[in-house]
């Protein structure tokens, strides 16, 4: 028996957890028509496979026609969940693991215009900020209605065979009516006291006890406290924790501490890279302590020594590690087999969250296989034939590149022209906030160098440099240098400069800084923190309507925290159209995409994000060398199987390139790219 605090079994109810280690309760958006199909069950099977002991799906399952889901939710009004639900759990517990989901009315926290285009309700008349939708004020046919909506809910999903529910009871309807900050309403409901706004939530966990029955296991995942000025304190979250441990029909507590009715707010519930770790755990701990019921958390616990902490400490009876993963799946089986440091870490990128949050489906920034496990391995199998690979280039996608190629057995070489490793994402980490990006990099050199991967750095490597190694697959993933063309223009601007510039600290911010931003992604953002830091005035430009869409909700946030109290001014709906010098100054001619309405600017830099050109003469040069003249047979690639494009016989090997080096995408683009060719290689 292991004596590591994270691998001992914990009693719930009657249900015995394996070890201390779940994912807590998350909408990956990967339901079929509202329903947990086989995509969903996949992604979740993968991690019961490898130890973890509760999966807590769903984020959540919606109860009522009214509570339309903002994205891609599970669909728990409908009777046709309960087979699909049946399959999730069979395929759940198949591997050992308990599994339940968690159910929700949205109130406010959703539209009037999905669905089925019915008026949301809330306790309150004003909008969430998040969703923009004014929500009716709901009546007391509405409340009875919800109230068996949730009853109903559990029913299905009991059938389907959940060893439980939770109760999502932060920032939705639930949650709207204890709070005092979104309720409104007067009567036994109303705002007066703790016990009429506490009334609505513990009429619905009493009408579903009366439909599941005793024994199975009902929590909350609520806010103890909303850390806002006029909502549920501490204390009073902590009397509120007692008097729902006090109805005796709660078997567990999930704590929250904050708010989500904001960008700004869900990203201090659940911090992204750049934020302390686990800031809340300890008031989870409080909470265990002053109700005695089974505590369960999470919010940025992305290592095994934070997890571990919580549970040796006393502070959490399960830890839950959700984004990590979804970085690293197979987290539990690494811990008992000793192997923590081969653990793929969660950087705290929190790609997953922003994609689901901008109608997207969630993915790892630096993991293809999330989401992807009916067509993408996490392990990767052996290759009948060993190959020589030469890889030209080590950001991301050369090494996943590389080391999927070693996994696959091949004897893998690395030519990289700088002197370390990590492309764009070293630059990126640059910046203090987002340091740990460089993780995605250090890891997969791990990865490699203990599968005896040969690297050449400062190899400026030329086409007779490639051939040399003799290879029978090439992969160029050189990436791109920063595209300094103005679409206007059609050639490069002699007076501008690159965010890259700035960033790497190779040019320093000068006093009138005008940054256009035609990508709208991190770069622009970075380069803006820098040169408002060393005090330069800051104009962040774009043709677009809204600034940084590529940046998206969570991420935005620390960039608005640090950017608001300096001389920074944003831009929308202008385009940039020239820059010249004159003296001393730089002039920029602004126009923009809606009217012939144009005008200039004086500037000492202009800083233009406008993506990447893919830096492809190599490709180029080894083209007429190689087999498939670079050609990849999509089919082959979609179908996973070999490429077996022949169109030279003269050919040595086989050619590919990824990443940057094809076009200007991202992070993950480029490991996706590396892992989808190279695992049939």
């Amino acid at each position: 028996m292991s004596t590591d605090p994270l691998l001992q079994p914990f009693q719930l109810k009657h249900l015995t957890l394996r070890n201390r280690i779940m994912t807590t309760s998350h909408e990956p958006a990967y339901p079929q028509d509202g329903m947990p199909k086989e995509r969903y069950a996949a992604y979740h099977a993968e991690r019961a496979k490898a130890g973890v002991a509760l999966a807590m799906t769903a984020g959540s399952a919606s109860v009522s026609r009214d509570s339309p889901p903002v994205f891609n939710n599970i669909l728990a009004f409908k009777d046709e969940v309960v087979p699909w639900t049946r399959n999730l759990t069979d395929a759940v517990h198949e591997h050992g693991c308990a599994v339940m989901i968690q159910l929700t009315h949205l109130g406010r926290r959703t539209t009037w215009n999905k669905g089925d285009w019915l008026p949301s309700v809330s306790s309150t008349k004003h909008r969430e900020p998040a969703h923009r939708a004014f929500p009716k004020l709901v009546e007391d046919w509405d409340i009875d209605r919800i109230i068996t909506d949730f009853a109903d809910a559990a029913e299905r999903v009991q059938a389907g065979g959940m060893d439980g529910i939770e109760l999502q009871v932060y920032g939705h309807l639930l949650d709207q009516f204890w709070s005092p900050l979104t309720n409104d309403l007067t009567g036994p409901y109303g705002a007066d006291t703790l016990e009429n706004r506490l009334r609505f939530p513990m009429d619905v966990v009493e009408a579903i006890r009366k439909r599941v029955g005793a024994d199975f296991i009902v929590g909350l995942r609520y806010t103890a406290d909303e850390a806002q000025k006029g909502g549920i304190t501490a204390d009073e979250g902590l009397e509120i924790s007692r008097r729902v441990a006090a109805t005796g029909m709660i078997d567990f507590l999930n704590v929250i501490k904050g708010r989500i009715h904001t960008d700004p707010a869900m990203t201090d519930v659940i911090p992204i890279q750049g934020m302390k770790s686990a800031p809340h755990l300890d008031f989870a701990g409080a909470v265990r302590k002053e109700t005695g019921l089974p505590t369960f958390h999470a919010a940025r616990i992305p290592d095994v020594a934070t997890a571990r902490h919580a549970v040796q400490a006393g502070l959490l009876d399960m830890v839950g590690m959700t984004r990590a993963h979804m970085a690293d799946p197979h987290i539990v089986r690494k811990i008992v087999e000793v192997r923590e440091e081969d653990i793929r870490p969660c950087v705290g990128a929190t790609y997953c969250l922003d994609r689901i949050y901008q109608a997207g489906d969630a993915l790892c920034i630096h993991n293809a296989a999330t989401g992807r496990e009916l067509s993408m391995p996490h392990e990767i199998s052996k290759a009948e034939t060993v190959k020589k690979v030469v890889i030209v280039g080590a950001g991301p996608g050369g090494l996943e590149a590389a080391r999927v190629a070693a996994e696959r057995g091949h004897a893998v070489t690395v030519l990289e022209a700088a002197p370390e490793p990590g492309g764009q994402v070293r630059l990126t980490a640059r910046t203090p906030r987002r340091r740990e990006m460089i993780g995605i990099i250090d890891w997969r050199m791990a990865q490699c160098a203990a599968r005896d991967v040969v690297f050449h750095f400062n190899s400026l490597a030329e086409a007779d440099d490639v051939i040399a190694h003799d290879p029978d697959v090439v992969i160029v993933a050189t990436g791109g240098l920063p595209n300094l063309e103005l679409f206007e223009q059609k050639q490069e601007q002699p007076h501008v400069i690159s965010s890259w510039d700035i960033i790497s600290g190779d040019v320093k911010p000068a006093g009138r800084v005008l940054i256009y931003d035609e990508s709208g992604d991190h770069p622009a953002l970075q380069a803006a923190e820098i040169a408002a830091n060393a005090g330069a005035r800051v104009e962040i430009m774009t043709p677009d309507r809204s600034f940084s869409p590529e940046v998206m909700a969570m991420n935005l946030v620390p960039y608005m925290r640090s950017l608001q109290d300096k001389d920074v001014t944003f831009t929308v709906t202008r385009r940039l159209l020239g820059v010249e010098r004159r003296g001393n100054t730089l002039v920029a001619t602004i126009g923009t995409d809606y009217s012939d309405h144009s005008y200039e600017i004086e500037a000492d830099q202009v800083v233009v994000n406008y993506g990447t050109l893919p830096l492809d003469d190599l490709y180029f040069a080894l083209k007429p060398h190689s087999v498939n003249l670079g050609e990849v047979d999509y089919d082959a690639l979609l179908a996973g199987t070999p490429q077996e494009v022949s169109h030279n016989d003269t050919g040595g090997f086989q050619l590919f390139r990824i990443g940057d080096a094809v076009s200007a995408r991202n992070t993950h683009a480029a490991i996706y790219d590396a892992l989808r060719l190279v695992k049939d290689i």
